[in-house]
Formats: C-alpha cells, sequence, structure tokens
C-alpha cells in the first residue's frame, strides 16, 4: 500500500480507558498516543486483551458500561482548519460523524448482520438513516453498487445473512462500513475466522479500495504478520499500553521492544532454514493486578532490575518521532542488546537499500552480559531480576504526555 501523506487526521493523545471506578477499576488503556494520517493504514497489533478493542470503541465513544473515558484528547480533522474533539461532542454531533465521517467494522463482522433481514435492506438502512432524501431506488441502486465494489454480484440483494458465505458476509460488512464513503474505517479483527484465500482476497480488495476511495484504516488484529504486509505504520500494545510504535518495514527489519521482537518470532518465515518457532513465555498480566515497573518485564528475557520498579515512557527513537519504544533498553544509558539494536550501526535506517530481511522465527538470544556484568551467555530466564542499571537518562527524549 502507498505511503501515507503527511496531513493528519485523527489524532489520539494520552487516552485513558477504565472499566469501573474508584479502587476497583480496572485500567484498560493508558495513556495511548496514536495518529492516523489521510491515505495511511496504522495497524494496532497485540496479544488478546491488550486493549486494542476498546481504545477503537472509546476513539468512536461506542464504549458500554462499565467503560469510561477518564482523559485524554481525540481529535478528528475532517478538513484543513478545522477540528472535531470527539471526547466533547454531543450525542447528534457523533450521530453525523459515524459512518458518514468515522464507519467501524466491529470485531466478528460476520455475525454482526440481522438474520432476518435481506443483504439489500440492510444496506439500504445505512443510506436511509443518512441520506434521507435518496429514494428507495436509488438507495437499491447503490446498495447494488457497494456489493458489486466487494466483488459480489447485485443479485445478493435478496439473499439473507445465512444464505451468503463467511467470506461474503465479511465484504457485505465492509460495503456497509464504505456506504458513506467516510474517512475512516476501523476494522476490528476483520479477517478473523477466514482461511487464509479469503483473507488475501479481501485484503487485496481493501487494498484496491483504499487507492481508489482514499480513507484511511486503523486495522486492529493480533496477527503480526499480517500487518507486515498491508499497514504503513504499526502500534505495538501491550497491557493497555503502546509500546511501540514505527513504521511498518522498520519494526519488521528491526524492533526495538522485546515484546514486538517476541510477536515476530512467533511465526515462521516462509524462506530459510527450518527452526522451531518461539513464542513468548507466560502469558499476558491480569488488568487487576498488573506488575509493578513495565508490565512486559515478568515475560522478558532482557529486563534489568529497572525494569521491574519503573514504568518506561515512550521514547523518541529518531529526530521525527516516528519511532517510539517503551523500554529502558532503549534509553540511551547503555547499548542496547544486539536483537533490540538492528540497523543501529553502518545504516540510517533498517530499510536501507540492500538490506536483507532477518529470519524472525530463531528464539531472542539472551543478552551478552547482564546490566550488573553477570550472567553473560545464559539463557534469558523470566521474571529473572538481573543486578542494579545505572542511570544516565539523558540521550532519549520522552514522548510529551507519557508517564515514567
Amino acid at each position: 500500500m502507498s505511503a501515507a501523506s503527511a496531513a493528519p487526521l485523527l489524532e489520539v493523545r494520552g487516552l485513558r480507558v477504565d472499566y469501573g471506578v474508584g479502587d476497583g477499576a480496572i485500567h484498560a488503556v493508558t495513556d495511548a498516543d496514536l495518529m492516523l494520517h489521510r491515505g495511511e493504514v496504522l495497524g494496532l497489533a497485540g496479544e488478546s486483551g491488550s486493549g486494542k478493542s476498546t481504545l477503537a470503541y472509546a476513539i468512536t465513544r461506542l464504549l458500554r458500561p462499565p467503560g469510561i473515558i477518564t482523559g485524554g484528547d481525540v481529535r478528528f480533522h475532517p478538513e484543513p482548519g478545522r477540528c472535531v474533539d470527539l471526547l466533547e461532542a454531543d450525542a447528534e454531533q457523533l450521530r453525523v460523524l459515524r459512518w458518514s465521517q468515522i464507519s467501524v467494522v466491529m470485531q466478528s463482522a460476520m455475525n454482526s448482520l440481522n438474520p432476518v433481514m435481506t443483504t439489500g435492506s440492510q444496506l439500504a438502512d445505512v443510506l436511509e438513516a443518512h441520506r434521507p432524501g435518496m429514494s428507495a431506488a436509488s438507495r437499491r441502486a447503490r446498495a447494488a453498487e457497494l456489493l458489486q465494489m466487494v466483488g459480489i454480484t447485485a443479485d445478493r440483494l435478496g439473499s439473507y445473512p445465512h444464505e451468503l458465505s463467511g467470506g461474503m458476509r465479511q465484504r457485505v460488512m465492509i460495503a456497509m462500513a464504505l456506504a458513506l464513503q467516510p474517512q475512516i474505517v476501523i476494522m476490528d479483527e476483520p479477517t478473523t475466522a477466514l482461511d487464509v484465500v479469503t483473507q488475501r482476497e479481501i485484503l487485496e480488495e481493501l487494498s484496491d479500495l483504499r487507492d481508489r476511495l482514499g480513507f484511511a484504516i486503523l486495522f486492529i488484529t493480533h496477527d503480526l504478520s499480517l500487518l507486515i504486509e498491508i499497514a504503513d505504520s504499526i502500534a505495538v500494545m501491550y497491557a493497555g499500553r503502546v509500546v511501540e510504535r514505527a513504521p511498518a518495514g522498520a519494526l519488521f527489519r528491526a524492533p526495538r521492544h522485546p515484546y514486538s521482537l517476541g510477536l515476530l518470532s512467533s511465526f515462521p518465515s516462509l524462506h530459510g532454514q527450518r527452526r522451531r518457532l518461539a513464542g513468548i513465555p507466560g502469558s499476558p498480566p491480569d488488568l487487576r493486578q498488573l506488575p509493578s515497573g513495565c508490565a512486559f518485564h515478568p515475560r522478558c528475557g532482557y529486563a534489568v532490575d529497572r525494569c521491574s520498579v519503573q514504568v518506561p515512557p515512550l521514547l523518541r527513537l529518531d529526530e521525527d518521532g516516528g519511532r517510539v519504544a517503551a523500554c529502558w533498553r532503549q534509553d540511551g544509558s547503555a547499548p542496547p542488546p544486539p536483537e533490540l539494536a538492528a540497523g543501529l550501526h553502518g545504516r540510517t535506517s533498517a530499510s536501507a537499500a540492500g538490506s536483507s530481511l532477518p529470519d524472525r522465527t530463531q528464539a531472542p538470544r539472551a543478552p551478552a552480559a547482564r546490566a550488573d556484568g553477570t550472567g553473560a551467555g545464559a539463557e534469558p530466564v523470566a521474571g529473572s531480576s538481573p543486578g542494579g542499571a545505572s542511570a544516565d537518562l539523558g540521550r532519549a527524549a520522552p514522548i510529551l504526555g507519557s508517564q515514567p
């Protein structure tokens, strides 16, 4: 897919979402920062329970109780010089914006269609609600056009959802999301439960539609290998926080956060030597009882003492802020482990011309030495707490609004 233009379309700053109130509240999203540009595909990746869907529903104000937005800003720029604060918008403003400017393809979208209404009726409902001046004939013609846009013949307008395959139902949901030509389409796990051939067909159609219509996409999935192919940039979430954000190619070739490295090491390569796949040890944390410090440190083979007591802020890793990572091994106080420093020596970027793609199927190796000089060559142990780290932190600037 083509690179995104520089114009910001959606800005998310310091967004916080809780489930419940008081001391028992669960912090599902904490200080999330995202920026979606016009025409861009921004991927949001992470394990189940990392806060991806909650973040999307908070952006669109679709959270149901007990979900509560407790802080941050979400600003939509529908045109140059105009800004809409989505968190301050009233019900009528949101009704106008949803579907016409920002649409959502919900998780498990295949089961979101009304089983007792035909495909054509459900597409026409969207048009009738937002384009009341359209005649019934015009709505039906537009519904047929939308189906053809996603590769379904117009004779399926009279079909009920149970008469469609899973891939066709998914296409219908995408057609419905594009009915009013929105500027942003949020897609929450749009290809889950589909076979890989159908996934490929839908993603190719989506890419073609994006190129023709110019909308931006926030694409949410747990499949990082999928995002590498379709996204312009990727944000990785863990335990409610964005822990890394980078251009897709740069993140694939040179991840800077141990969690991103672990995700990339969890799917096989189609080329090179056969290797045993290496996953991430342990399980995602219980949000009701998060570990102290960095939430990932109990599963991280690169953790130092500081990781267990202080939450790392998002650190700028380049001049324009396009690469950020929330990891103390990137704070500049000491050289990062080789696995988290690819492309730093002799090249200005990991995507420099002529660079080859590394094989991500090999497990992350142990750091050459622990922070206290011990443990050289030892296998990293999940939850281990190596000796003390020095703390000259002046070399990497924290992102504004992030909490150390």
